[in-house]
Parts: C-alpha cells; structure tokens; sequence
C-alpha cells in the first residue's frame, strides 16, 4: 500500500530509471498506473536525490498538460520519503513491444503514431516544456485507437533550474539528438529528433542506431557517425527532415502533422487491429538494458575544472551563447525609424546650414596626416601588445603540415591524474587510477555482453568529441577463461567482417598481456585506402590483475592514428594502476 490508499498489484514494466506498477485506488475505487523511481546502483546520495527530484519534476511537467495524446496526472505520493507519481492506467502496449512482437508498421499506423507524438509535443512546447526521452517504449497505442506520449520523468521545464552540476546526461542512446549526446544544449528541437528517430524504427522495425547495448559506443555514433536513411517510401522525407544533425534545420511539428495528415487513411481504431493485443507483453530486466532503455551517463568534469564549473552553473542556469554578436565599435546600424501612423502630423525637418567647405589642397594634406597618424598608432599598438605578453616581432613560423596518415597540428595534451571506478557493484573491486588529457569529460555507463556479464565503463571524451579514452574491467574473467584469447576472438565477432580489421595482437611487456590495433568503419565497409570513410582506430591493452581482465583503449579518427598512438595512448597507457 502505497500512502495509505494506493495498493500496487503487478508490475507493468521495469527500466534502469525506474517500474511501473498496475495499482487500485481504494478511495475512488479505480485503476491507476503508479511509477516507483528507480536509483541506479553506485549513484551517490547527492546525485539519487536529484533523480528523485526528476521524479517530481515528471509530475509538474504533466499536470501543466491537459491534453488528449497526453498521460494524465492523477496524484503525488510519498511512501518512505520516496516518491511515485499516479497516473491514469491506459489499457495498451508500447509501440516497442509492438515493433518486438509483430514488425514494422504500415505507412498509416506510422502516420497515425507520428500525428499522435507530434501534438502531444506540440502541447508540451507551448508549456515549455521539453521531452526529452520520444523514443517507441513511451508511445502507448491501445485497442480503442487512442494513442498516447508518456514517461515525462526526465522532461525539462525551461522555467525550473537545470541540474547539471552533477553531469547526469539522461536520455536513450539510440533515439538521443546528437546535440544531447554530445553535451550541448537541450531544446525542444530535440524532440523532434526523437520523433524523427521513433518513425524510422516503426518503418523498418529497428533503431536508427543500436550498438548491441553498449550506450557509450551508441552515442560515439550518434554524435560522429553518419544519419542513417530509412528504406524509400512515403515517410521517408519526414523522417529525413526531422532527423538532421543541425537542430535549426529540422522542421516544424505543425508541418509533420501537415505532411502526415494524407498518408492516414483510415481512423486509429481500424488501423490498429485486435490482433496487435492479443500477444503478452515479452519481460525485460534492468540488467540487460536494450537500446531504448533510458540510460544513466554520469558524467564527470575534470577535477582540475569542477569547482569552476560549479561556481559557473550556480551562478547561471544558462550556457553562453556560441556567438557573442558584433563589438561595440562594428555594430550595425540603427534601422531607420518607422514612419509616424497617418493620423500624426507631419513631421518637419529643417536642415543645419552647411559648413563652408575647405580647399582641395587643405584636404588631401589632412586625409595624409590621418593615414600616418593611424599607420603610426596601429604598428605601435602591436609592438605594445606583443612586448607586453612575451612574444617575438617576427612573424610566426608557418602553418603545421600535414602528412597522408593524418594531420600533425594536433597538439599533444597535457596529462592529469584521474582516479576511477569501474565496478559494477560499488566496492566490490575495481578501483584504478591513470593520468588522462587535460580537458577531457568523464563518463560513467553501465556495459552488459551475453558472453562476460554485467561491468562498467568508465569513458573519458575529448572536447571535439572525436577522441576518447575508456577503461573497462571484466570480473572474474580468468575464472572462467584460461587466458585474453577468449575476448579477442569475441571481439573479432562483435563486427561485420568487411567493417572490421585487427592488426596482428602483440604481447605487453612481462607478458601480464596483450595489445591490441584494430580499424573499424561506423558506416559500413572498410575503404580500401587508409583512414577516411568514417572509419576509426582503436589502441587496446588487455591486462591481467588477479582473475579481473581490465580493459585500456583509445580511440581515434582514423586520420589522427599516429597522434593518436603517440601523444595519447602510449603516454596514458603505462600510467594505469588498478586493483582485482
């Protein structure tokens, strides 16, 4: 019994973020949904009172909502400090489990279901407010043909202060706007991502991205990789146009209602048969999330810029413009004044009396002097600016060159001391520590494989978002597999053949393991010439402590592989230190 009058009965669905429960309200005798927040296992106090925190947020952000492809809010409890949101208990199945259970949709389901997210959106951003997370397993279609957008839990009303000083990047991997994925800000152009996204798996019956569970890696190819295109057909375009990396290019919910309307021929009720219910809803554990769950990634500032940030965010819950404007001294223009209405008078300028006009000769002498005034001023102002910073006259050195195998004007960054954690279950082992390049953001997932079980990754990303660094450890792997070939050939199977190329393993010093180089194209096929096409390089070492085989990789444009290997992974990889 959940605040003396919510008694639970069965479990309707279960995610990393959270269950859903089938529940009887006793005092008005009806059926209602109750949502039980979830908190993630080795999130830190501070960071699961935020998430509770969200919990109520999803409640503001619904009751604000009175809308017919919307859930409805029914109630607020506390159960132990802990909250649940009570919502109306709608008989359907998520378009997810649809899509699992019978294949793609036809062309009018899938315009009825964008139609139906599309409006719901449109009502949430009049609100102000952002979905977040449109993804199939938060659109319900019930037998009656009503069809509706759930799962607000992690919307962002843009009046409330954002939470960000924790680095808690939610959302699904596979249906995550790239701007989201990649740190940027969110605004409700990501919906229409989402949106997007959510109509190319019900036209083909699969994500635009999915990286076999991995969240980490799937973001790696929403923010590089390139869009995915859905098969040709009627909604292909409204998909294409809603799926664009540039959030300003994506088009607007009202002209998606517009493109979808002729393509729905028949009522929701006669789109959606009987036959699309009759199947039990398949179970689906948090320990193996797929690629629409709703992931936790904790990310981490660096240490030496935490404090910064935090001071930055407490002081402003916005982010600075990427562009400034114009200086002072180069703005534009004042527009003219508008012209009085027709019913003022007339206004009547009288002009000054022109000055008396000077020789030619007294001109050009003063247009002279002006010239070497400002000649003078300019050239003494530089050698003044250079002086006073410490930096020669001359002219600089010219530009880096670039070699076939990569550009070289990629500096080598410093490196700072991190420490880390990549247990699955928090103080059970897995401590280490490593020096990482300065700058580069901390990021801490859940990674589950059918073959070596439940682990953390702990990945840290360069600014650009094209250079990452991720440490991975695999608990007692050598209890149950004599050496590292074992993941070796795994990985060798984890890819399609054309996509992927490993370079003969080498042995690491004192033989505690193995290296490991590998090339693997996002896109699809290999070129045939080195680097380019989208493909990318991974350095690996695969060591041994204990039973545990921990995991260093770094993984790099293919045009950067030689900075890459020498300026990153073969000065970061002999600082690691870990614990079984």
């Amino acid at each position: 019994m959940v605040a003396g009058r919510y008694r639970l009965r069965s479990v309707l669905g279960s995610g990393s973020m959270g269950t859903v429960w089938s529940a009887y309200d006793e005092f008005l005798h009806r059926q209602v949904a109750v949502k039980e927040m979830k908190v993630p296992p080795g999130i830190p106090a501070s960071q699961a009172d935020e998430l509770r925190e969200r919990t109520l947020r999803e409640a503001r952000a619904i009751a604000v909502l009175s809308h017919p492809n919307v859930i409805i809010l029914h109630d607020v409890a506390r159960e132990d400090d802990q909250p649940f949101v009570v919502m109306e208990l709608l008989p359907s199945r998520s378009l997810a489990h649809i899509l699992r259970d019978h294949g793609p949709l036809t062309v009018g389901q899938a315009a009825a279901v964008g139609i139906a997210v599309a409006s719901a959106l449109e009502a949430a951003h009049s609100a102000g407010i952002t979905h977040r997370d449109v993804k199939p397993g938060n659109v319900l279609v019930a037998s009656d043909g009503r069809i509706k957008l759930t799962d607000f839990g992690i919307a962002r009303n843009v009046s409330e202060a954002t939470m960000t000083r924790t680095g808690i990047m939610l959302g699904s991997p596979a249906y995550i706007a790239p701007e989201v994925a990649s740190g940027g800000a969110v605004t409700p152009a990501a919906d229409l991502w989402g949106l997007g996204a959510t109509l190319f798996a019900a036209v083909e019956g699969a994500p635009p991205y999915d990286a076999d569970g991995d969240p980490l890696e799937t973001v790696g190819k929403v923010v590089n990789g390139k869009v995915p295109q859905p098969k040709a057909g009627p909604l292909a375009d409204v998909i294409g146009a809603l799926m664009r990396k540039e959030p300003g290019r994506r088009i607007t919910l009202r002209e998606v209602r517009h493109r979808l309307y002729p393509l729905q021929t028949k009522t929701p009720l006669d789109l959606f048969g009987p036959e699309l219910f009759h199947t039990p809803d398949g179970k689906k554990t948090s320990a193996q999330p797929d690629a629409s769950d709703t992931q936790v990634l904790k990310t981490v500032l660096p240490e030496k810029g935490a404090a910064k940030a935090e001071k930055k965010a407490e002081a402003s819950s916005s982010e600075l413009a990427t562009d400034p404007g114009p200086l002072p001294f180069l703005r534009p223009p004042a527009p003219a004044p508008s012209p009085p209405p027709a019913s003022d008078p007339p206004t009547v300028f009288v002009a000054p009396p022109r000055p008396a006009r000077r020789s030619s000769t007294a001109t050009a002498v003063l247009v002279a002097v002006a010239i070497l005034l400002f000649l003078l001023a300019a050239g003494g102002g530089f050698a003044l600016a250079r002086a006073v910073g410490g930096q020669s006259l001359l002219p600089p050195d010219a530009a880096p060159r670039s070699t076939p195998n990569g550009p070289t004007d990629v500096p080598a960054p410093s490196l700072v001391q991190q420490s880390g954690d990549a247990s699955y279950v928090t103080g059970n082992g897995g401590q280490f520590g490593l020096q990482v390049p300065e700058g580069w953001q901390k990021f801490v997932a859940p990674h589950t494989t059918t073959k070596f079980g439940a682990n953390t990754a702990v990945q840290y990303v360069s600014p650009d978002g094209r250079r990452s660094l991720r440490v991975e450890r695999l608990a007692k792997y050598f209890a149950q597999f004599p050496s590292d070939d074992e993941y070796i050939n795994w990985l060798k199977t984890s890819y399609p053949a054309d996509a992927f190329f490993l370079f003969p393993p080498s042995p690491l010093p004192g033989g505690k393991g193995t290296t490991l180089t590998y090339r693997l194209a996002e896109g699809g096929t290999l070129p045939e010439s080195d680097g380019g096409g989208g493909t990318r390089v991974t350095f690996m070492n695969l060591t041994q402590a204990g039973t545990s085989l921990w995991l260093l990789s770094v993984t790099v444009p293919a045009e950067q592989e030689n900075s890459g290997r020498e300026d990153v992974f073969d000065r970061v990889a002999p600082t690691l230190s870990v614990s079984d």
